[in-house]
């Protein structure tokens, strides 16, 4: 993707209007216009990076400071009953832009957010092959 068509970078130069929540040097927090719950926001760091693999450690930990810390405002002030965050890298993990961001998702009961993953036992095998080959 090229940088100049990328709305969250867009966002950030002052080319397109968001909803600001919070900020630091390296990150920035805006409200997502397609929340799934109340109070749905993203965090993205200043310089452009494409996902997970492509940010640098710096950044990756602003994001997640800042994340920690709109998902205590989502307790506190919006009283949000738990919180899921969330970072799809890839087009396959659902990903549609291509700029890194958490999705701060705030949780309340009754809520109409159902993810597509339902927990179920797996095959102790293929857990142990698994993780055998992620330590590799």
């Amino acid at each position: 993707m090229n940088v100049d068509d990328c709305i969250f970078c867009k966002i950030l130069a002052g080319e397109l209007p968001s909803h600001p929540i919070g900020e630091n040097a390296l990150a920035y927090a805006f409200a997502d216009i397609n929340p799934a719950t109340r109070g749905h926001s993203l965090v993205i760091p200043r310089n452009h990076a494409a996902d997970i693999h492509d940010i640098s450690p710096e950044d990756l930990t602003a994001c997640a400071l800042l994340a920690k810390d709109v998902a205590g405002r989502a307790r506190e002030r919006l009283g949000a009953a738990g919180v899921n965050l969330l970072h799809s890298a890839g087009s396959a993990a659902w990903q549609v832009v291509f700029h890194f961001h958490i999705h701060v998702i705030p949780r309340y009961p009754g809520d109409p957010l159902r993810l597509p993953w339902t927990p179920a036992a797996g095959d102790q095998e293929e857990i142990a092959a698994a993780a055998a080959e992620l330590r590799a």
